[in-house]
């Protein structure tokens, strides 16, 4: 009896040849239907052509040491993902009307946990600033829902009303996907304006799934392309792990952005959308101070992240991330750290070369609700070279409206840290906790959307390469009633 489905089953030859897709095609979906796993062939290279296919993974999958070559030279969509790993379980429909920012339960009872996405459409959030300037986005949550109506994750944001809202049941069986060597054979689409994002992608939208030991390769690149969205691509789903993966940075396209200026085009290794509970473990990828790549991941509407022993170009939340955000361990690159949100972000045991310490991002109003918290790390600010270092880099002038109100941390702790200044300018007097928001000398006559500053700060065990002392900021106007510990004013 059947008890392993091969992919050989189903009319796959593993010579890197001939188009492999198809037969995967058939073969995840005859697994699904039986529910049995699937293994690849240890020694096969399965090439994944041109052709619209998704295959479907419904149950477990060892991809071991098998090779996949993914050729965009020319392709039929190249939005369409090349395997999705699905839950058996469709979304359905709750009864919800409203919610209350950090409302903690529902009265509700319910069969099974579910992962929640909310939208009011009513009101516009994260209204970008810059060169990728748009009118935002609906307001949003995801969070989960128990079965006894408890809500695990916090809701950011006040509804009055909901306009879209979708239930995805949490599977009670973690499924894992294992192994496999994808190397992608990079697009050259040409297009002179606007983002055109590629996916060709592994997508996962079933909640209480391990992706482990899967490696990602790009070449081919050339002078022309476009930007990919995430070869692992995780969608609206909760308690998502990637474990002992290995990541490659892209080569770093421009276009003309919103405001009709040349912009940088991030593409992504790793992406994250609408996931409760993202844990990456001892994820790798290799040239992290590389500046000519892109920084390997990026996430929108994510709570409580955990990276811990990973060793990446850069870790940002773009739209937000809430509850937890954790560096245990890590070795973050050229591109750092970059945060927008609320909760507790803590940095711990890790080494960054970002150009700042932390970077709150400016496009999006440099905000971050609640405390940071920087321990036993080291920075080499802008991977050594010779610049005025500032651990934390905000930016708001409070003439843009965002969405919502935007403040600094609230407060900021940092014990143990080695800041290796020694390459600074020549009237260098010793590194700046803080930048000034409005960068200039002056607040702006008027500040519709006043920035709310930092009110607490404490600093222990801070060393510096340079031996000169830490400072607050170049411009302390704005912080008149912070509170400081360890720091001269």
């Amino acid at each position: 009896m059947e008890s392993i489905v091969s992919y050989e089953s189903f009319g796959a030859v593993g010579d890197g040849v001939k188009d492999d897709l198809p037969a995967l095609f058939k073969a995840h979906e005859h697994a699904n239907a039986h529910n049995l796993p699937v293994a690849a062939r240890p020694d096969a290279t399965y090439h994944l052509g041109s052709r619209a296919l998704t295959a479907v993974i419904e149950t477990n999958t060892d991809w071991n040491t098998a090779r996949f070559t993914v050729d965009d030279t020319e392709v039929e969509d190249h939005k369409k993902s090349l395997f999705e790993v699905r839950s058996r379980h469709a979304p359905v429909q709750l009864p919800l009307s409203h919610l209350a920012r950090d409302q903690k339960h529902i009265d509700i009872k319910l069969e099974c946990d579910y992962h929640v996405l909310v939208e009011n459409d009513q009101r516009r959030i994260y209204i970008r600033r810059g060169l990728n300037q748009n009118s935002g986005v609906p307001l949003r949550d995801c969070f989960v829902l128990r079965r006894n109506g408890q809500i695990e994750s916090p809701i950011d944001w006040h509804y009055d009303a909901i306009t879209r809202m979708e239930a995805r049941p949490i599977d009670d069986e973690k499924l894992v996907v294992r192994g496999g060597v994808f190397t992608t054979l990079a697009n050259r689409m040409e297009q002179e304006v606007g983002y055109n994002y590629w996916a060709r992608n592994i997508t996962v939208t079933r909640s209480n799934t391990e992706i482990v030991g899967l490696t990602h390769y790009v070449a081919g690149e050339t002078a022309v392309g476009h930007p990919y969205s995430g070869f692992l691509s995780l969608q609206q789903c909760a308690y998502i792990t990637l474990r002992d993966c290995f990541a490659s940075g892209h080569k770093t396209y421009s276009t003309l952005g919103a405001a009709g200026k040349p912009v940088n085009m991030g593409s992504y290794d790793y992406n994250a959308n609408n996931v409760v509970g993202l844990r990456m473990v001892d994820c790798r990828m290799n040239h992290l101070t590389d500046r000519t790549r892109w920084g390997v991941i990026g996430s929108n509407f994510c709570k409580d992240i955990l990276l811990e022993n990973c060793e990446l170009s850069r870790m940002d939340t773009h739209m937000g991330v809430s509850g937890r955000y954790d560096i245990r361990g890590c070795t973050l690159g050229h591109m750092g750290l970059n945060a927008i949100g609320r909760g507790h972000l803590t940095i711990e045991d890790s080494t960054l070369y970002g150009s700042a310490l932390v970077a709150f991002r400016r496009d999006y109003g440099s905000t971050w609700e609640g405390d940071l918290h920087i321990r036993n790390s080291r920075w080499i600010p802008a991977c050594g070279d010779p610049i005025w270092p500032h651990l934390i880099n905000v930016s708001n002038d409070g003439t843009h409206d965002f969405g919502y109100p935007c403040s600094m941390p609230h407060s900021v702790e940092i014990d143990g840290l080695y800041i290796d200044d020694r390459n600074h300018p020549a009237d260098y007097t010793g590194p700046y906790i803080f930048t000034n928001p409005t960068g200039t000398d002056s607040q702006p006559l008027a500040q519709p959307y006043p920035y709310t500053p930092c009110r607490q700060l404490s600093v222990r065990n801070v060393q510096t390469a340079s031996q000169r002392p830490l400072q607050l900021t170049p411009d302390p106007q704005w912080a008149t009633d912070l509170i400081v510990e360890g720091v001269d004013v």
